[in-house]
């Protein structure tokens, strides 16, 4: 989410609710499981596209979430090497075997949104790509990790910045996670980089986005004329991971836990 003030408080979820957030989060994670099988060079972002709109419509019975929102025509973003996010499906642009895409993903089921994106690699990715992608979705762990109800935002963005600089990456600011709910985009927004013990203080129940933008070279970013597709400027690659978190009594559940994916 680019960042902006959203004028609201944050949304605190009770019982109910959380439940039904998990089950979309289980069902967008299964979105994921389906397409490690179908991503491979020579199909197009389109082709990707219409795939997870078929699974998400006609197997699971849910609602693309990004589908008409703020106008967008498409169920996903596809963002490939230097796209740093909200690449946009084309039936023209096919998956090279060198190249790495991330694949933005929202889910809606009886009221509630997940959101969570991959990195895929393509066989013949370079290891400058594999690390790059590799060190984004550990600073992505590394940030879940410093969720708990006490901690603060700050003590979460520090982390995944830490974690990155210190590998010789720079962190996009422009763009941030946010609250997640009944709506895509609720408060509060998730700085991937900040100082610890400064920002909002975590409460039980809270759900957010944590969505590191990782680039190999510098973080000046800029958007191109579609409006909606960001890339960087030095035309160096860049990397996102994300999850959907839930505050919980002792520490974090993440609502959109992959198959392959342990805690």
């Amino acid at each position: 989410m680019k960042r902006q003030w959203l004028n609201s408080s944050v949304n605190i979820k009770n019982s109910d609710e959380i439940v039904l957030m998990r089950e979309s989060g289980k069902l967008l994670a299964k979105v994921f499981y389906a397409l490690d099988d179908y991503i491979k060079p020579g199909i197009s972002t389109m082709d990707i596209n219409d795939f997870v709109e078929n699974y998400v419509v006609n197997e699971l019975e849910a609602r693309p979430a990004s589908k008409g929102q703020y106008g967008y025509q498409y169920v996903l973003n596809s963002s490939i090497n230097d796209v740093v996010c909200h690449g946009v499906p084309k039936a023209s642009q096919i998956l090279k075997s060198r190249d790495i895409i991330n694949l933005d993903i929202t889910l809606e089921k009886n009221g509630f949104i997940a959101d969570s994106s991959k990195m895929y690699a393509m066989p013949d990715a370079s290891p400058v790509a594999k690390r790059l992608v590799q060190v984004t979705y550990e600073a992505m762990w590394e940030g879940i990790r410093q969720v708990k109800p006490g901690a603060t935002l700050g003590d979460v963005g520090n982390t995944i910045q830490r974690y990155a600089e210190s590998r010789g990456y720079s962190i996009v600011r422009e763009y941030c996670g946010h609250g997640i709910g009944q709506e895509m985009h609720e408060e509060p927004q998730v700085l991937h980089y900040g100082k610890p013990n400064q920002g909002l203080t975590l409460k039980e129940g809270m759900t957010f986005t944590i969505e590191p933008m990782i680039n190999q070279g510098s973080a000046k970013i800029k958007t191109k004329k579609d409006g909606w597709t960001v890339v960087t400027r030095d035309k160096k690659l860049s990397a996102q991971s994300e999850h959907t978190i839930l505050v919980t009594k002792t520490g974090y559940e993440v609502l959109t836990l992959r198959a392959e994916e342990s805690i």
